[in-house]
Order: structure tokens, then C-alpha cells, then sequence
């Protein structure tokens, strides 16, 4: 067989063949369908940006009610995806033992004396799938909890309303506790961490945020990105922990935040390790969520991750809201089918 830079034909027939397998994918997006789909979800009262990528293109881009995707966004409880992400970093670098590790050695001094003894049974894993077993600091309790001296001592010195494992108890302390642990563990704060880890390989700037009264950064609230920043991270998870040639994240990370360990009754769909398990449009969809509609889902059967950020101001109407955007998140997913 001759060199195949002596036979054009042949180099021609690769490249036709290359590009076929290319196409499968794209030729099936119903365009018009695709669109009247994202202009359902800027309909919505809230909604200020979208975007929708397929297999790396992005399709939609979008800004409502003079908002851009290039705008920094208060991401909210969207902040705890991170997080967990950050976790999955540590691991990988030995700065955490891994998910069974007890949250008590990593922190120290940082438990209250007077902690109920069960503290030291809390492990890594059941914060990451809010299994802690405490009280929780979100909902009514949340404002006490951020007007506290020591939002870590706080949190752990909560009375147990269910054993560590048991069942959801979605709260934002948990994702606090993340943060003051892989601080203490790594001798650097958590912006830095946030940055290095995922920042530099991702190509995102990520602002400081908000500290508690010790300086550490909030771990589960408050992060401020744009929604480009968000979709990179949406396409890291949607490739397994590759971004742009480079392993970020480990894809056994991927598989274990996407593992369903528990279920939220405030929407009835599953949880991982920071992140919300469902299907949409009979696909199964992984997303996470921040209050008043921040949202990144990662679609892998077909190759797609959505961003949508809205007004984070209250009311945000909860679940009877991340319904409505659900189902208009669906029409997108089947215009992309």
C-alpha cells in the first residue's frame, strides 16, 4: 500500500469519513425547536442568561433583562458543586484521605469541646451528600447561623436530628465544614485552592468571595462566576474530568459526586456528592442548584451542558420554580435528541 500522502484520494476519503462521524450528533438538533425552547426559559420571570453547548459548540448564548454570559454572577448554593469538585481535588493530591476520612481530624481545635460525640462519626462523604446528621444551618436557621462568631463551631455544636448516613438534610454547614477542612488540610484558603485546582486548568478567573469570622471562605454560598466560567465547569464533569487535554478531576470523581446516595423532599429528585440526580425528557440529567434558579446541568448522553442564571433576590419560589425551568430545560433536550 502506497504512503497516504501520496494518494490524495485517499487522504480526501479519510477526511470525508472523519467528518461523517462528526456529523451524527449535530444533524440531529432541531434548531427552531432548540431556540423556541431557550426563549421559554428567558421568558421566565427570572432569568437572566442561558447557555446551551453540545459536544463542546456553544448553540445559545443568551442574556435577558440587560444581563450578558460574560457577567460575574452570585452563583448561590450552586457554590456547594464546587466545592465538592475542590474535594475531588484534594483526594487526588493526597490533601485529603478520601470520602471515609472523619471530618473531626481534619479540623481539630475547630470542634467545639462541648460537640456532641457523634461529631467524630461525620465523615467526609456524608457532608459532600448532606448526611451529616445535624441540625441544619440553612432554611430558618440560616440566618442565625451566618450572624454567629464561628460558623464552623456553630455548625457542629447543632443537636442531631438523624445519624450521620441517614437521611438529607440539605444544609449549607455541611459545605462549610468542606471548606474550613480542605483549608486546614492544605495550609492554604480555599480561593487560592479554587484557583489553582480548577481556575488555571479551566482558564476562569474566580473572584474572593465572602469569609466567615475565622477568614474562611464560604463553603457553599456566595461564590460569584461567570456563566462561561460555569459551562467550563459543566463540560469538565461532561468529559469525565478532561479539560482541553488535561486531567483536572479524576473521572472516578465523576462517576462517584453522579452516584445517587440520597434524596432531597424538597424536589424529590437524588443526591450525589453536590450534585442533583434526575431525568428530563426520559434522559438521565445531573445538575446542580443555587437559590432563585442558578443552574448547571450536564446532559451526557447527548453530549450537552446547560447554564441558566437568574435574579438570586427572594422570593425565588423554590421547587414550584426549578419545575417550571425543568420542563422548559426538557423541550431543549429533546430539540437536541
Amino acid at each position: 500500500m502506497l504512503p497516504l500522502r501520496r494518494c490524495p484520494w485517499r487522504l480526501s476519503l479519510l477526511t470525508i469519513t472523519l467528518a461523517s462521524m462528526a456529523l451524527p450528533a449535530m444533524a440531529a438538533i432541531d434548531r427552531p425547536a432548540l431556540e423556541q425552547a431557550a426563549q421559554r426559559i428567558g421568558d421566565l420571570p427570572r432569568t437572566h442568561t442561558l447557555l446551551i453547548a453540545v459536544d463542546g459548540e456553544t448553540l445559545v448564548a443568551r442574556g435577558w433583562r440587560g444581563h450578558s454570559p460574560d457577567d460575574i454572577t452570585n452563583i448561590k448554593s450552586l457554590s456547594k458543586t464546587l466545592i465538592s469538585a475542590l474535594v475531588g481535588a484534594a483526594i487526588a493530591r493526597d490533601v485529603i484521605q478520601g470520602v471515609d476520612q472523619p471530618i473531626a481530624e481534619l479540623l481539630g481545635e475547630r470542634v467545639p469541646r462541648d460537640a456532641d460525640p457523634r461529631v467524630h462519626d461525620i465523615k467526609i462523604g456524608h457532608l459532600l451528600s448532606m448526611q451529616a446528621g445535624l441540625e441544619r444551618t440553612s432554611g430558618a436557621n440560616y440566618g442565625g447561623w451566618v450572624a454567629s462568631d464561628d460558623w464552623v463551631g456553630n455548625a457542629l455544636s447543632r443537636p442531631f436530628v438523624a445519624d450521620p448516613g441517614g437521611r438529607m438534610l440539605y444544609s449549607t454547614g455541611n459545605s462549610h465544614l468542606l471548606s474550613a477542612a480542605l483549608t486546614d488540610a492544605s495550609g492554604r484558603d480555599t480561593l487560592t485552592l479554587m484557583r489553582e485546582w480548577l481556575g488555571a486548568p479551566l482558564g476562569i478567573e474566580i473572584p474572593p468571595w465572602t469569609r466567615d469570622p475565622q477568614g474562611i471562605y464560604f463553603g457553599g454560598n456566595e461564590m460569584g462566576l461567570t456563566p462561561r466560567a460555569l459551562l467550563k465547569i459543566g463540560e469538565l464533569y461532561r468529559q469525565k474530568g478532561m479539560y482541553d487535554g488535561e486531567r483536572v478531576l479524576p473521572a472516578s470523581w465523576i462517576a462517584r459526586s453522579w452516584q445517587p446516595r440520597t434524596r432531597s423532599h424538597f424536589n424529590q429528585d437524588d443526591y450525589g456528592y453536590g450534585w442533583f440526580i434526575t431525568q428530563l425528557a426520559d434522559t438521565p440529567v445531573y445538575y446542580g442548584w443555587g437559590y432563585g434558579g442558578q443552574l448547571l446541568f450536564v446532559v451526557p448522553e447527548h453530549d450537552a451542558t446547560l447554564v441558566m442564571t437568574s435574579d438570586p433576590t427572594p422570593p425565588s419560589n423554590g421547587s414550584d420554580y426549578l419545575n417550571r425551568v425543568k420542563a422548559a430545560v426538557a423541550d431543549a433536550i429533546e430539540a437536541i435528541d
